[in-house]
């Protein structure tokens, strides 16, 4: 017998952590949807998270996605200002961890 669902989550996370935190999931006994989705800052392939839930589970989700999605430093390529040429300078931005979006679920069926 399934739990009321009541709240769904949209987590995006980098397609690095993706395994992982569909496994932390699923072991909490959580539902997940995976979507493959792009954007962001950087254009950088994500993995969008439906994460469907009974009241009351919102921080165990929180917890799990702070323990395996992690945030990494990478380099942009940021035309240089005031020079002869335009010449390229890597900077570094940090990327990653989870952006979470949460909703109210007014109807939930499965058949």
């Amino acid at each position: 017998n399934r739990k009321q669902i009541s709240h769904l989550m949209t987590v995006v996370i980098q397609i690095q952590d993706m395994e992982r935190t569909i496994s932390a999931l699923q072991i909490a006994g959580l539902f997940v949807t995976r979507l493959s989705s792009t954007g962001g800052f950087l254009g950088r392939r994500n993995v969008t998270l439906l994460v469907a839930l009974p009241a009351g589970q919102e921080e165990l989700v929180v917890k799990t996605l702070s323990s395996v999605c992690r945030r990494r430093v990478e380099y942009v390529a940021v035309p240089m200002e005031g020079g002869p040429l335009p010449m390229p300078i890597s900077t570094p931005v940090t990327v990653g961890g989870a952006t979470i979006f949460t909703f109210e679920v007014e109807r939930f069926e499965e058949f």
